[in-house]
């Protein structure tokens, strides 16, 4: 696959024509192209590298250390191949392309679930290990308080969802959601599915089957109030099919 650029142009066309047209149609259109030689992957493998060595971790670095993403070289692999190039580089450049390439790489893993973090003020608590069978995805939990009323924060991974439930209750009983941050859905069974974002206040009565859980681009959180009740429990029921939940828009 040609690689097509033109920021030589855009930034030197006027300028330096030439090197413009050898920064575009050379570097980029010919050898960057080559990949019966080396795979888009590898160039860029080789480009941050040969950068972090000089020195040069400026915008231009910062556009490789994208492109390299896009290329397919994960948090981890970067990660490992500045640990490894800062011995033979230098310690202060391997930090210098540390600190930028930790900014690309913001969006996947940890960073997201940390900045979902940052959005309030609850902990995400733990793995819900407990009650993982309930749950299609990963979700954590948080006890806040045990006695009185029992409150719980909620937090759903992108994708993640509870399986449809029903809260029985002789009287009383029931459950209230809080949502916090990030953004979700409730659905109720025969009904249609409602966005919540935080702000958003669920009230579920005892009996009514229902489910609820994250967007999936999104990390959620809510907190979950157990309404008291009489000979209260709790019934899971199927999970909400990949079918059911691509729907929701």
């Amino acid at each position: 696959m040609a690689v097509k650029q033109t920021a030589g142009r855009d930034a030197l066309g006027q300028f330096a024509p030439e090197f413009a047209r050898l920064n575009d149609d050379v570097l980029f259109g010919e050898v960057w192209s080559r990949e019966e030689a080396l795979s888009l992957r590898d160039r860029s493998l080789v480009t941050v590298v040969s950068l972090m060595g000089q020195g040069l971790v400026d915008e231009s670095f910062r556009y490789h250390l994208t492109t390299a993403k896009q290329n397919g070289i994960t948090r981890a692999e970067i990660a490992e191949i500045f640990t490894h190039a800062a011995f033979y580089a230098g310690w202060p450049k391997a930090w210098a392309a540390f600190r930028m390439a930790k900014d690309v790489w913001t969006e996947e893993g940890e960073d997201a679930k940390a900045r979902h973090q940052s959005e309030m003020v609850f902990p995400i608590g733990e793995p819900n290990d407990a009650y993982a069978q309930y749950f299609v995805g990963q979700s954590y939990l948080a006890p806040l308080s045990g006695s009185q009323v029992g409150v719980f924060n909620v937090t759903f991974e992108p994708g993640c969802r509870n399986n449809w439930h029903i809260h029985h209750a002789k009287s009383g009983g029931g459950q209230i959601l809080i949502c916090v941050a990030g953004r979700g859905w409730y659905q109720e069974e025969g009904k249609p599915a409602r966005a919540l974002r935080p702000g958003d206040v669920v009230n579920i009565p005892a009996e009514v089957k229902h489910w609820h859980g994250a967007a999936a681009d999104s990390w959620f959180s809510h907190l979950a109030l157990e309404v008291p009740g009489e000979e209260t429990n709790n019934e899971w029921c199927e999970p909400v099919s990949d079918a059911q939940y691509e729907m929701l828009k």
